[in-house]
Order: C-alpha cells, then structure tokens, then sequence
C-alpha cells in the first residue's frame, strides 16, 4: 500500500478528531493502517505536535479570558462598589484594580510595593483592597484586625495598619497587634473586641463568598478593569494591562 501524503495524513489526523464518528466507520484494518501513518508522519514531524500543543494552549487561555470578563461582569458591584472595601488612589480614576490579598502571602508581600509603585505614577488608578485571609488562623488574625482598625478609626488608620503587615517579621499574635497599635497610636481597648465582631466576621466570609463566585483560588488576585489577573504579576506587565483596559 502506498503512504499517504504528509499533507494527506495532517487533514485526515485532524479530520478524526474534530470529527470521532469518522473513525468508528473505518475497519480495523483500515484503522490499524491509519494509526501507523499517524505514527510515522508525528515521528517524522515532530514540531507538528509542538504547534498543535501551542494552538491548544491559545485556545484554552482565550477561552479562560472569555470566562473571567464574564465573571467579573457578573459580580461588578461587589467587586467594585463595596463600602466595606479600603479605597484608595485616584478616587476618580479612569481604571480600577482590584486586589485580593492575604497578610502572610510571600507573593502579596513581593507585590506590595510594586502596585503602590503603580499607583502612585500612574495617577489615574482606582484601588481597592480585598481581605481573603486563605492561609490559616494568623492571616485571619491580621485581616480582623485590620478591618477593625477601618471600622473604629477609619480608611487612613487602615491603610497604615496594611502597610504595616507587609513589612511585619515574625508571627501575628496578639502581641505583635498590641504593638502595631501603640506604634500607629490606635485605641487597641477599641479593636480589640471589634476584631471578634459578627460585622467584622460578615465581611471576611462576603470576600471569600465573592472569591468563589470568581473562582479565585489564590492570592493575589487581581482584577484590573474587567481583566483577571491571576497571581503574582509583575510591575511593567500589569501596566500594560491597565494600558489596555484604557484602550477598551
């Protein structure tokens, strides 16, 4: 029998699997021929697998970008509109990001000055904090003493507080609060039980509610505009994506 052409054997590879029922019409010696072709022609060309796998993982992302603009289009409003949340940057800013974070993330810690850095040059950036303590007891310490400071003292006294952990060395204990209090002069008799608040308890189980509802399973998460970013994104890459989301 003579052998396919290789263009022969890529359109009938191809034919097979966009289209199963053509195979179950084959015999099995037809099959069995077919099979051996496939075989020598990938042997043969093996950059042939590497684009199908390329093409592949084009598709997969595309559609990945496809599900998380839907996402976010689904939670708008508590992603990007709620009171709970610290606000920050440019309150009027043409682009907002979004931050899902967690005091004892390392990559959180690496991002920290980056997006500050971000924010502050660029100007024109909307930024909102997401508490989602995912990483036990001493990140879920940290995030009800935050938002406790936010509710007794308020956004400014918040914003230190979180500026404070991403600099903090060693384990968050009650101790290591006590002092960040007394550092930053906050009433710690006040935070101390608002920290075990069911309004403070509401608003970790609201973001971690909103995280599953993205299908967020790490962090940081971002969300800049309605783009996804998922994980750790350097400086100069989530720049151009907020460039992008300024070109719509």
């Amino acid at each position: 029998m003579n052998r396919l052409a290789p263009a022969a054997v890529a359109a009938a590879f191809a034919t097979m699997i966009a289209m199963p029922s053509v195979a179950e019409e084959m015999t099995d010696a037809e099959r069995q021929i077919f099979r051996s072709e496939v075989r020598s022609y990938l042997m043969e060309n093996p950059e042939v697998l590497m684009e199908a796998i390329q093409v592949l993982d084009d598709r997969q992302q595309q559609q990945q970008v496809t599900a998380d603009t839907d996402l976010v289009a689904r939670n708008e409003a508590a992603l990007f509109a709620n009171a709970n949340d610290w606000t920050g940057g440019n309150l009027q800013g043409d682009v907002t990001v979004v931050e899902f974070m967690d005091y004892r993330c390392g990559y959180c810690r690496q991002a920290f000055a980056e997006v500050e850095d971000l924010v502050s040059k660029d100007g024109n950036i909307r930024f909102v904090l997401k508490e989602l303590p995912i990483l036990g007891e001493q990140s879920v310490m940290a995030s009800r003493f935050a938002l406790a400071v936010k509710m007794t003292a308020g956004d400014d006294a918040y914003k230190s507080v979180h500026d404070q952990f991403f600099s903090l060395r060693g384990d968050v204990n009650e101790q290591a609060l006590q002092r960040i209090a007394k550092d930053l002069n906050l009433d710690w008799a006040a935070i101390q039980p608002r920290m075990a608040s069911e309004e403070v308890g509401k608003v970790i189980a609201d973001n971690h509610a909103l995280a599953q509802a993205m299908q967020i399973q790490g962090t940081p998460t971002f969300v800049v505009g309605d783009t996804m970013l998922r994980g750790y994104v350097p400086e100069d890459a989530m720049a151009q994506v907020v460039a992008e989301e300024r070109k719509g």
